[in-house]
């Protein structure tokens, strides 16, 4: 080992200091993992509970939703019931295989989801699925 004590050369110092680089990061993280969870905002539905297990994911779906009221929207921008099928193919790019889920407000008609369930099936979309929440046990 070799240990330089007390030299007075003028050489540049050559070791990076790293402390102040780990407290930005630290920062950093918790900036982000306090804001991550605000990211994930949408419409408020409130979903039926379901047991079944959740379907694996590849790519990120496409969501329709209807609220309490009956409105409709795709992700998060409303939509009116004469133009569905046209915003989701113009979202989806004319792909008929594109994933959508559709999320119901569980206090709305049955016959509501299902009859724009039929319409995105009817129009050519194959992977039409409804989202719930996980059962919960009381």
């Amino acid at each position: 080992m070799a240990f330089k004590f007390k030299s007075f050369s003028k050489e540049p110092m050559s070791e990076i200091n790293v402390t102040p680089f780990v407290d930005v990061m630290l920062v950093l993280l918790i900036i982000f993992m306090v804001t991550a969870p605000l990211l994930t905002v949408g419409v408020q539905v409130d979903l039926p509970e379901s047991s079944a297990d959740s379907l694996p994911e590849e790519t990120e779906p496409l969501t329709l939703s209807i609220n309490a009221k009956g409105e409709i929207f795709i992700q998060e921008s409303k939509v009116e019931y004469n133009n569905i099928i046209a915003k989701v193919l113009a979202v989806s790019k004319n792909r008929t295989d594109t994933r959508i889920y559709v999320r119901g407000d569980k206090t709305i008609n049955y016959g509501r989801v299902l009859e724009i369930m039929g319409l995105l099936s009817g129009s050519g979309f194959t992977k039409v699925a409804l989202i719930s929440e996980p059962f919960k046990q009381r």
